[in-house]
């Protein structure tokens, strides 16, 4: 490993040179071809986490210079209207980026919702289409915290070839296309879960450790090799030190693994802000894919 024991990588700065890369190419392509990239977001109900994070893009999408064009429905929304908004945006030519905040009412279906989405507009990367060109190796909207995950890594170790990476977590939105996107970058990717037999064992065994199982600190100090570089992407609300406060925590146990690790994401302050920046990238390059930019 190039970096020094316990070294701290630092999501929000990272995040804040991508989105000044992002309002870089906005005030470009509409200097050169007259547009605005413009990203809808669609909130259905009134989760609180939600409504926070529907507003935290708002602000970053207007930071950059690009519109922002926000729906907020109603809980009971039924899923007819919800898929016509959809069909609405997919054919407004003002709207380059389309997302719909997730998770949706039980009464809607999420599938049905995403795979309604113009391929060309998902700038979550979650619609079938995507998800099959990435996987093909082709150029693709790629979901959102995979891609800020590769850049974290990267700020650590340019090149990662030949890197035995770990994953744990399988789900469509982080850990399977985090395999692609580690694949991409010429490394040996395992894909760990609650199924896999002497999971601290495949743990220790690699060069990147990616957590994504939504477990509070589940994987502890000892399963992390030295110098390993650690991206913690699950975000756990736990009790605090106070009653009656909570505190956020990773899937890692930090304090643990940062005594161990070449470098390591906090949580929060780590993937977290990486996620919004990658959406932002997402909606420009929609913009300027669709003007052939």
């Amino acid at each position: 490993m190039t970096t020094a024991p316990s070294s701290l990588i630092d999501g929000k700065a990272i995040a804040a040179q991508v989105r000044a890369d992002v309002a870089t190419g906005v005030a470009s392509l509409t200097a050169s071809h007259n547009i605005v990239p413009g990203l809808a977001v669609v909130l259905v109900g009134e989760d609180p986490a939600s409504q926070v994070y529907v507003r935290n893009k708002g602000k970053q999408t207007i930071e950059c210079g690009m519109r922002s064009i926000e729906h907020k429905l109603a809980a009971d929304t039924n899923q007819a209207d919800l898929l016509a908004l959809v069909a609405s945006l997919n054919q407004d030519k003002e709207v380059h980026g389309i997302l719909v905040q997730l998770p949706l009412p039980d009464h809607i279906d999420e599938k049905l919702v995403i795979e309604s989405i113009d391929p060309a507009k998902d700038v979550d990367g979650f619609h079938p289409i995507n998800v099959g060109r990435l996987s093909s190796g082709e150029d693709a909207l790629t979901p959102c915290t995979p891609a800020g995950s590769i850049i974290l890594l990267k700020s650590v170790q340019q090149d990662l070839s030949g890197m035995n990476a770990v994953i744990v977590g399988r789900s469509n939105i982080v850990g399977k296309p985090m395999a692609q996107l580690l694949l991409r970058e010429n490394c040996t990717v395992t894909i760990a879960h609650s199924r896999t037999r002497d999971l601290a064992d495949v743990v220790r065994a690699a060069d990147i450790v990616i957590a994504a199982v939504g477990r509070p600190e589940m994987i502890r100090g000892d399963w992390i090799k030295p110098g390993a570089i650690v991206i913690d992407v699950g975000i756990n609300r736990v009790p605090g030190a106070e009653s009656g406060k909570t505190k956020l925590v990773g899937d890692v146990a930090f304090a643990e693994a940062a005594e161990v690790a070449g470098a390591i994401t906090p949580v929060p302050g780590g993937v977290g802000p990486m996620t919004i920046a990658c959406l932002l990238s997402n909606a420009l390059q929609a913009a300027k894919t669709s003007v052939g930019a």
